[in-house]
């Protein structure tokens, strides 16, 4: 994988879009109910079957946004996950940054 050259943030190149490649699978097939309901049912039998590793699970259950880009995940496939686990476009962006919602909000966006 080539390294990133952006302080803390992956790039979305070749390497990292092949290594995502399942990841990606499982989360863009979020977009049909059945899928999500899948999910709902039995995330880890739902991750399961599309060949995640632990590490990739891990992320995707505990909704680690970061995470979930660094191991590969196009960030609008990955965002499939905020329809089983609602979250503001913005506390995806806080945590993205490794900062505080409010934080976030005031220091990002200037809102107060």
């Amino acid at each position: 994988m080539t390294a990133d050259t952006i302080p803390d943030t992956p790039m979305f190149d070749r390497a990292r879009q092949l290594r995502g490649y399942r990841l990606n699978k499982a989360t863009m097939a979020l977009r049909f109910p059945e899928r999500r309901d899948a999910f709902r049912r039995d995330p880890a039998a739902y991750l399961d079957s599309y060949g995640l590793t632990a590490e990739e699970k891990r992320a995707a259950l505990a909704c680690d946004w970061r995470e979930l880009v660094r191991l590969g995940g196009n960030v609008f496939y990955v965002l499939k996950l905020s329809a089983i686990y609602p979250a503001k476009m913005t506390e995806i962006g806080a945590h993205q940054a490794g900062i505080e919602h409010e934080t976030f909000l005031r220091e990002r966006l200037g809102k107060k």
